[in-house]
């Protein structure tokens, strides 16, 4: 291994004659990595027996699988080319279309799914991704010495792509456990073991690359990245440190190939072995549940509410009946903190309310109104299918007339019964409607339209076309340069932010 120093780290060693030169010299400390051991052998020898091949077998029929084999392409009616195709396919696929037997059903087959897995428990409990044994009717867990074992599944969470797997045995089996994934760095040793394409307990060895992976397969995505050797076939596998413990479950690459690149995505253990409980106790994942909306803070949203950073997570709705509207979150407020852990971006919330224990009563902190405020909520279980309602505010409408917002290039008017058949509103719609928008504006950028509802302005409800512009000469005065809309259309609700421009002052006053 090459050892780098910084300029600075040389100057420091050369001493005496570079202090002469230069007044003041930084002391840079040059950084002291471990170095590789001489061999995995010693810990592969001892992990590999508590790791599995898990297969699964499934049942493909013309309604789930391409049972049939191919299908016969369309030709003309009369083409020559449709007596050859037939002739082959009979041939081939017995039953499987063309004359003498095109009518008949496909015989089913059996299709068989490959991955990998680990014992966590001696009494037979083992860790495997969902996707290994989705859809299976038979599971089966085979261990290094060649044992086949018949496996039930306890439970599976198809969101975090986990799965428990319960086999019987007549001796205990060998166990490996997990370890606290938060301590693990970019840069330390680790170790994959699996069944990559089925050949059996192999053994690779890498990198953690990166932590906190969002690869966009689900809102709770926090993988770990290696450079370990990953295939197909090592899903569900372990990927262990250097102390034998499991710090993340493998489960997907990034190849255009479809082999390893040296990218490859792990579910960290500490996400790993809370889902992996519930499943024991309850068959299924209790995740914790706020009931709310969200979406990002922008700069323009930040900065329109008087929020330093572009931190947290905007609450663009509240479900009715929810932990958050019990604890009187609504509609506007930005989620900073959760329990104790900073929200730095929206898509943080989501994982760390599922992490949290469902019925604990934590404190929430949002800002609102210009400043903090801390709430107390008690958390529910996330129901299987759950709807988030979009929060409701304003007052009743009234009929004055349509205006024009000034600067911002809308006209709006209030909610009537001629407008909610035009636009087709809901009857109870609440807010102001945008009739028009200017072109080359703020609102048209934003892409905003007429039969749009404006329901809040700078967290404020609104009702009639002055709640408007008595808000935008108020963020005006102000002097900010955004101002915060709660738009509501066919689609749901979302916080919409605006910048402000001043107003030209009519042509008999400008200043000459």
């Amino acid at each position: 291994m090459r050892l780098i120093r910084s300029s600075a780290a040389r100057a420091a060693l050369l001493g005496v004659s570079f202090a002469l030169a230069i007044p003041s010299v930084t002391l840079v400390h040059p950084a002291i990595a471990r170095s590789a051991p001489d061999s995995f052998a010693d810990l592969a020898a001892r992990l590999l027996p508590a790791v599995v091949n898990v297969s699964s077998t499934q049942t493909l029929t013309a309604k789930n699988g391409p049972a049939a084999g191919p299908e016969m392409p369309a030709f003309p009616p009369g083409s020559p080319f449709e007596q050859f195709f037939k002739d082959f396919l009979n041939r081939n696929h017995p039953g499987g279309g063309g004359s003498g037997g095109g009518d008949s059903q496909p015989a089913p087959r059996r299709a068989q799914s490959l991955g990998s897995g680990f014992i966590v428990d001696p009494a037979g409990y083992v860790v495997t991704n969902n996707h290994v044994i989705e859809g299976a009717d038979e599971v089966s867990v085979t261990l290094q010495d060649g044992t086949t074992l018949k496996a039930t599944i306890v439970g599976r969470d198809e969101s975090g792509d986990l799965a428990l797997l319960k086999v019987k045995s007549d001796k205990p089996l060998p166990t490996v456990e997990f370890a606290d994934s938060s301590q693990s760095r970019v840069g330390d040793w680790v170790l994959a073991i699996g069944n990559p394409f089925g050949l059996g307990g192999t053994v690779t060895a890498g990198i953690v690359s990166a932590r906190g992976r969002d690869i966009h397969q689900g809102q709770y995505d926090d993988f770990i990245q290696t450079d370990a050797a990953i295939n197909r076939g090592n899903s569900g596998g372990p990927l262990f440190n250097m102390d034998g413990q499991v710090i993340g479950i493998n489960t997907a690459i990034f190849s255009p190939s479809g082999g390893s690149i040296g990218i490859g995505f792990a579910i960290p253990a500490n996400m790993a072995k809370n889902i992996v409980a519930q499943l024991k106790e309850y068959g299924h994942p209790r995740r914790g549940w706020l009931g709310v909306k969200i979406q990002q803070v922008t700069p323009e949203i930040a900065e329109s509410l008087g929020l330093k950073d572009a931190n947290g997570a905007m609450v663009a709705g509240v479900t009715d009946g929810g932990p958050a509207e019990k604890a009187k979150i609504r509609g506007g407020d930005i989620i900073l903190k959760f329990d104790g852990h900073d929200v730095k971006e929206m898509h943080n919330l989501p994982r760390i309310v599922a992490d949290a224990e469902v019925g604990k009563e934590v404190p929430v902190v949002v800002w609102r109104d210009g400043k903090e405020i801390t709430v107390q909520t008690t958390l529910a279980e996330r129901p299987a299918d759950e709807q988030l309602a979009a929060a409701d505010g304003g007052k009743p409408a009234d009929t004055t007339k349509p205006i024009d917002i000034a600067g911002l290039g809308l006209k709006v008017a209030p909610v009537s019964q001629e407008l909610k058949e035009k636009f087709q509103l809901q009857d109870g719609q609440k807010g102001v409607v945008i009739l028009d928008v200017a072109p080359n504006t703020p609102a048209a950028d934003r892409g905003l339209k007429p039969g749009d509802v404006i329901v809040e302005v700078q967290q404020t409800g609104v009702a009639v076309p002055a709640d408007i512009q008595k808000q935008v000469e108020a963020a005006i005065k102000a002097d900010r340069k955004n101002i915060l809309m709660l738009i509501q259309r066919e689609g749901g609700v979302q916080y919409v932010p605006l910048a402000l421009t001043k107003a030209p002052a009519p042509k008999d006053k400008q200043p000459g």
